[in-house]
């Protein structure tokens, strides 16, 4: 009767143990296996890097055997000689044979593609290439003349063509450029601007002339400026030839740019901001002078830069109006002054190698000064119109509380000092149009052409001057 119940403890007892001895032979964790990812639509996920080792392997190829070939054909089959043929056709061998290897495994409009993105890409290389070379040819000429201290800061008085280099330099032509740009850049700023914001501000046939003719004068060539007042101030004038002419000159050469620059610049203002400046009641010369330069500020540094960059490297026009000579002459309206690129080309062309040397120090010089403008135009101009240094941004916020407490102040008082004869209401509305009206000014908006958004400009950024005694007097002005 006892032995039942005991069969199935033990019954059970032995399912219980099995059961758990398959629970711990099973892994707890049961783990996918690896799949390839893949494209929503099912199909292989694409590699999008923009170079693969099939381009590679062609370009190489196809580099190697156009050498090859060129070498073959000019040094065994053919009567050909010469640095320039050489390259030239390993060069056209170079884009068939490429052309050849792209085809075996890309299309018609693929192979067009490479074929013109290996010409671009040489075409940049071949340029960068050239001015590398002019650049380092000049410093390597002028190694001799360029680590003595006289050469710049002596002039060419006690200096003779077999003197050594550590007598005689180019003060004087550091000099005659430095107050030949300055007389030019006197000239030539206001009225470029001036004659850019004319371009924006008035429309009209006038204006289509004026671009059009500023555009022509951009190619002018250097020796016709340098006739031009040569003509009228020297001869016609009476003038002798000096600094001043050879400034004149110079502003003639870098008028056109600065216009054309400036124009560029003042057109990526936005028509928002004159739109609010104009719906606030300011009159145009006081939007042009309080929005619109100040938006285009950085551009036209670069505009101005850039202008000089051209001007301080003109030779011929010097040459006919500012005369050559050898001596330190601070006087820019009498007496010869010379400039830095006629010294370098009368110095390169006596046969003497200290001459020589000192002619690709003046060079090697002016390149010097004419990359450091380049590059403060890069860095004034990689700030878009609006945009703001931190040392600006606190100006403004200053001057904006200020402008906030004598609006404030105005609003309290009457024109005679009294207090104000508009209602608190109409004080109210007036305040809410005038915060609006101010905030319009310094919305978020996106940048013409370049298709990013322009960072807030800070409250206060923009200070229009408006008189609030005729709002306090006329409650239908605050409407």
């Amino acid at each position: 009767m006892t032995a039942a119940p005991e069969t199935e403890t033990e019954t059970e007892t032995e399912t219980q143990n099995r059961h758990q001895d398959q629970a711990s032979a099973r892994p707890r964790t049961t783990l996918p296996p690896a799949v390839r990812a893949t494209a929503p639509g099912g199909e292989p996920r694409r590699s999008v890097s923009q170079v693969r080792a099939t381009d590679v392997y062609a370009l190489a190829g196809a580099a190697g055997a156009a050498l090859a070939l060129t070498w073959l054909l000019f040094a065994r089959l053919l009567p050909f000689d010469g640095a320039v043929g050489f390259v030239v056709v390993a060069y056209a061998l170079f884009l068939g044979l490429y052309a050849l290897l792209v085809s075996f495994d890309e299309d018609g409009p693929a192979v067009a593609d490479r074929i013109a993105a290996a010409v671009v890409r040489s075409l940049g290389a071949l340029l960068l290439s050239v001015l590398v070379f002019v650049v380092s040819y000049t410093l390597w000429e002028g190694r001799r003349a360029l680590p003595h201290l006289n050469f710049f800061t002596e002039d060419m008085r006690l200096a003779g063509p077999l003197e050594p280099l550590s007598t005689g330099g180019i003060k004087h032509a550091i000099a005659g450029t430095l107050i030949e740009i300055t007389i030019a850049l006197i000239v030539t700023v206001p009225v470029g601007l001036v004659c850019a914001v004319f371009l924006n501000e008035v429309p009209g046939r006038f204006a289509r002339f004026v671009r059009t003719i500023v555009e022509a004068m951009t190619a002018l060539p250097s020796i016709v400026a340098g006739l031009f007042v040569y003509a009228t101030v020297i001869l016609t004038l009476g003038f002798p030839e000096s600094g001043f002419a050879a400034g004149l000159a110079l502003s003639v050469m870098m008028l056109p740019i600065i216009i054309r620059a400036s124009d560029v610049v003042l057109r990526l203002v936005p028509g928002t901001l004159r739109e609010a400046a104009y719906a606030m009641g300011t009159s145009r010369w006081r939007t042009v002078w309080h929005v619109v330069l100040p938006t285009a500020r950085s551009g036209l540094a670069t505009a101005v830069i850039l202008g000089t960059a051209r001007g301080i490297g003109e030779t011929s026009p010097v040459l006919i109006t500012a005369g050559f000579g050898a001596e330190f002459n601070a006087n820019a309206f009498s007496d010869p002054m010379v400039s830095l690129p006629l010294a370098a080309l009368k110095l390169v062309e006596s046969p003497e190698p200290n001459m020589i040397a000192r002619g690709f120090g003046a060079a090697a010089t002016l390149l010097v000064v004419v990359l450091a403008l380049f590059v403060v135009a890069r860095s004034i101009g990689g700030r878009g119109p609006g945009q703001l240094t931190r040392r600006q941004q606190h100006r403004r916020v200053l001057a904006s509380r200020k402008d906030a407490r004598r609006f404030g102040a105005r609003t309290h008082q009457g024109p005679g000092g009294g207090p104000a004869a508009t209602s608190p209401p109409a004080a109210g509305r007036l305040a809410r149009v005038l915060r609006s009206a101010l905030g319009a000014l310094f919305v978020r908006r996106g940048s013409v052409g370049a298709g990013r958004a322009v960072p807030r400009a800070p409250y206060g950024a923009l200070r229009p001057r408006i008189s609030l005694r005729k709002s306090a007097q006329d409650p239908r002005s605050s409407l």
